[in-house]
């Protein structure tokens, strides 16, 4: 059964709208009655426009693209983008009214009254525009290669208004406008051979020949969902409760298959949360793709571990229960999307328990013996979503839930933050029991349908509801990124008793459980409260044979790895090892060794496949270490690096990370000479307040101990054995638009001492053109070397005497693998001459791209030696910009050495960066999301 929404006094929108199928456009007329809901009286009102933040690269919307390395939006032509014009205001006295855009808002409309209106006066304004749809490739909103359009937020709409004053809320592509509730009357002219899909109500259609008339109407909303399609790709389900528009793709599932998974889905929403007050739901492929179930979402298709039916109703469950509350719960959606995500995510893990209770996180790999070892193949599916979160705990990038949207990165802003979210209210949910969260939750959806509702309703809803005192709840998991952490301590039992200390390790006080294990069935299970300093309990033993900290993972725990004590024998919280092949989920009972096989290569060594061994689990840790021995094909020796590092988090600080480490490396730097590097090291890191920020900065000192054997094939003018101290400073900020990175470097040892600063500056213009600029400086301090070049700056190739870069034959003077390039030091393409300063190094370094990839670039330099006077260099050529710093090729053209495209053995002078290291690229992919 229906119900009906509460009627409250709000604004009206009639619109009349003209689509343009071939020009991406709509033609509007809308009749706006305002209604003032507030006690204040109005000297203007605001209008959201966010269709028109396309318009501009340099809206907040284009800004989160560029700093999220999101490169097509920046790129795009003026066909492409989206924009309202041609708007002009009426009032109810037919005069035209002034309109301004606010400072910083592309995508506001703020419009003085003429008269100001007085707290619940209903007023009507006449609005006319042109809106021009953008591509959907940006957001999945606009319209697509098949001639289609998904409209969403494309009209103006009075904005919500709240402790008086508007909401102003930007588009930053998060679904979270802030609109004031409405009425919508929505008549609308397509051609004729277009089908129209929505979530509005149609009243009437009728046809011409040239064209297709649709009457719709919805009330009590904040937004609509809009389908044009040349072909309609939606099907309709409908039940006793609601009718499902729907084009989620599933072609191996029957339609009998689907109804029976849309129904059963509808009628679990309804009963665990409350009756849809509308006639009809969209759900769309568009808005699964906005937010899939990440995961599921990253398999290629040819890989299937769940069955289609499963894979259909994920999509479909998390989909709809998005929309369902989107549509009805009318929170700020900005500054209170927390409540989204917990109801969401907490109804979504409860139907997983009650109708896949044995479904594993992946699937159908569980069935393979050969996988049983692997954690995260074990884990159920609903365990999954605890692990995301902590991804971002360990790396120190988790935020308070209470956190408006659009301060969120985007990893806690997709998946983290949201996951944390339902499964704190699962948390809270255990911690109470007798279904107060679930009834808690009907309640606040029953009495806040078609009204505007807040996230202290709530709060104070649950408060009420919960016979605990639960204050601990909003203070600290939701409102506050507080860590918890316990641990178990002198532990003792007797036949009938036991007797522990509870460690709180972070001095946060939560819930936590207790479980009493006997062969792996839970025998009790006990909730202890107010730990905030070591407390020491005895229970009854009840003949289990282990106890557990928080066994089923409620708590979001930030370590788990300490939480349990056997009681058999000489009991103890040691952990077996545990090897374990490639990759893996941290396993809270084990101490577990990674390996995997490993095949490099270089000049010297050739191929060298080895094993590397390491404790790297998804999760990070606090304690690292890292080997890798390798065999040389080629010299039929033992070569290899190691590593052990130290993370020190530091919660509440700009100083987010303290890295103690020491690593060594052995491997052969000529045919028949091998070098020995040990290197002890600290490093600072340092972020903005705003984590969003990708500004970086960090500070190293580092002690480089290297031994080298002695080559005669190689020059050999440096010390066979030195050491030397570097102390840097690197700020960098990056993002597509604009890449700035500052880094100084001071080198101290016996022989030498010098000093160096590097500007990289990179800017994408909005022509589309893009300049890249460095300049490097660099002085010795003092030097005692006699007849040695090895720790010059070096104009063409640096003087990896450190052994830090890349280099497939380091040694090499011709042949391929001397044409290896490295921006470093003077940053020259060409070999020219002097090719080393021992004095000091002025250089910069420039490029622009005249299409595409393909850039003209130059360099510069003063260069000063000892006994000689300076002297000017230059080079320039052709840059084929692939992928920025991973591959790249450089083509000289014109130097000292004169016209060198016209010279013998041009080959040879090309030169090429290529980087074969996967975390290198793998981070190039990922880095949009941390």
């Amino acid at each position: 059964m229906l119900v009906s929404t509460q009627q409250y006094a709000q604004h009206f929108s009639k619109l009349t709208v003209e689509v343009d199928a071939k020009k991406n456009t709509l033609n509007v007329l809308q009749e706006l009655t305002y209604y003032n809901e507030s006690n204040d009286t109005l000297s203007s009102i605001l209008l959201n426009d966010w269709n028109n933040a396309y318009a501009d690269k340099n809206s907040l919307l284009g800004r989160r693209f560029s700093d999220e390395f999101v490169r097509s939006f920046h790129l795009a032509k003026e066909k492409d983008r989206g924009n309202t014009n041609t708007i002009t205001i009426i009032d109810d006295s037919n005069l035209f009214l002034d309109w301004f855009r606010p400072d910083k808002y592309t995508d506001l409309i703020e419009v003085p009254l003429r008269q100001k209106m007085a707290p619940h006066e209903k007023r009507t304004f006449h609005l006319t525009y042109f809106v021009k749809v953008p591509n959907h490739r940006f957001t999945k909103y606009g319209f697509d290669e098949r001639g289609g359009m998904n409209l969403k937020d494309w009209f103006l709409t009075p904005a919500r208004y709240e402790n008086h004053g508007f909401v102003r809320n930007s588009n930053a592509n998060l679904d979270d406008i802030a609109n004031g509730l409405s009425d919508f009357e929505l008549g609308i002219k397509i051609p004729k051979d277009y089908s129209l899909n929505s979530d509005l109500d149609v009243v009437s259609s009728r046809k011409d020949l040239e064209s297709t008339y649709y009457t719709l109407s919805g009330k009590s909303r904040t937004d609509f969902s809009l389908f044009l399609e040349p072909k309609s790709e939606f099907y309709s389900y409908k039940n006793d409760n609601v009718e499902v528009v729907t084009n989620l793709r599933e072609n191996k599932l029957d339609d009998v298959q689907k109804a029976l998974v849309i129904d059963r889905v509808v009628n679990y929403v309804k009963e665990r949360i409350g009756p849809y007050p509308y006639q009809k739901i969209s759900v769309s492929e568009a808005d699964y793709e906005r937010n899939p179930f990440y995961g599921l979402n990253q398999l290629p298709s040819f890989i299937s571990l769940f069955p289609d039916e499963f894979l259909f109703e994920l999509k479909f469950l998390k989909t709809y229960t998005n929309n369902y509350l989107k549509n009805t719960l009318h929170l700020d959606p900005r500054k209170d999307n927390w409540i989204y995500d917990a109801i969401q995510v907490y109804t979504m893990m409860n139907y997983i328990d009650e109708y896949h209770p044995n479904v594993k996180m992946m699937g159908s790999l569980a069935k393979f013996k050969l996988l049983k070892s692997f954690n995260l193949v074990n884990l159920d599916f609903n365990e999954q979503y605890s692990y995301y979160y902590m991804l971002m705990a360990r790396k120190n990038l988790d935020q308070p839930l209470s956190n408006s949207k659009e301060t969120l990165i985007r990893f806690n802003e997709k998946i983290a933050s949201k996951y944390r979210a339902g499964l704190s209210l699962k948390y809270l949910d255990n911690y109470i029991d007798d279904s107060i969260v679930p009834k808690t939750i009907q309640e606040f959806y029953a009495a806040n349908i078609g009204k505007p509702t807040y996230s202290n309703t709530f709060e104070q809803l649950l408060k009420k509801n919960a016979p605990k005192n639960i204050d601990w709840f909003f203070s600290t998991i939701i409102n506050s990124r507080d860590l918890v952490d316990y641990k178990f301590e002198n532990v003792s039992r007797t036949k009938d008793s036991v007797t522990f200390t509870i460690k709180n390790k972070t001095g946060t006080a939560v819930p936590i459980p207790v479980y009493g294990i006997k062969d792996k069935n839970v025998v009790f299970k006990k909730w202890f409260e107010n730990i905030r300093k070591d407390s020491t309990f005895t229970i009854d033993r009840q003949h289990v044979d282990k106890i557990v900290l928080n066994y089923r993972n409620e708590v979001p725990e930030y370590n788990l790895r300490n939480n349990w004590k056997s009681l058999q024998g000489f009991f103890t919280s040691n952990r077996p090892f545990k090897f374990v092949f490639m990759k893996d989920l941290e396993d809270p009972y084990y101490n577990q060794i990674l390996y995997v096989p490993t095949l490099q290569y270089n000049l010297y060594d050739g191929l060298y496949p080895g094993i590397r061994f390491h404790n790297k689990t998804i999760l990070d840790k606090p304690i690292i270490f890292d080997a890798n021995p390798s065999y040389a094909t080629n010299t039929n020796s033992v070569i290899g690096s190691a590593s052990f590092l130290v993370n020190q988090y530091i919660r509440d600080s700009r100083l987010f990370n303290i890295r103690y480490a020491i690593s060594t490396s052995y491997y052969h730097y000529a045919q028949d000479a091998t070098y020995l590097k040990i290197n002890p090291l600290v490093s600072f890191s340092i972020r903005e307040k705003n984590i969003r920020d990708n500004r970086k900065q960090s500070i190293g000192m580092r002690y480089s101990i290297v031994q080298k054997e002695r080559s005669k094939f190689v020059e050999n003018t440096a010390e066979d054995n030195y050491s030397i101290f570097s102390l840097t400073y690197s700020n960098t900020k990056s993002e597509i638009t604009n890449h700035v990175n500052f880094d100084n470097t001071m080198q101290l040892s016996s022989g030498f001492g010098k000093i160096s600063s590097e500007i990289q500056f990179r800017k994408l213009f909005n022509s589309n053109r893009q300049i890249n600029l460095r300049l490097f400086a660099g002085s010795f301090l003092y030097s005692n070397l006699k007849n040695s070049n090895s720790y010059n700056f070096g104009i063409d190739t640096p003087n990896d005497y450190l052994f830090d870069y890349n280099l497939f034959g380091r040694s090499e003077k011709s042949g391929l693998f001397s044409q290896q390039f490295l921006m470093a030091e003077g940053g020259f393409k060409s070999k020219v001459i002097p090719n080393s300063a021992n004095q000091w190094l002025l250089a910069t370094n420039g490029s622009f791209n005249v299409w595409n990839w393909i850039e003209v670039y130059g360099d510069l330099g003063l260069v000063k030696n000892k006994g000689l006077s300076e002297k000017f260099i230059y080079d320039s050529g052709i840059r084929l910009n692939l992928v920025t710093d991973y591959f790249e090729l450089y083509l000289p053209v014109y130097s000292n050495l004169g016209w060198e495209i016209s010279q013998p053995q041009y080959s040879q002078k090309i030169r090429f960066i290529f980087t074969f290291d996967p975390k290198t690229l793998i981070n190039l992919f990922t880095r949009k999301w941390f």
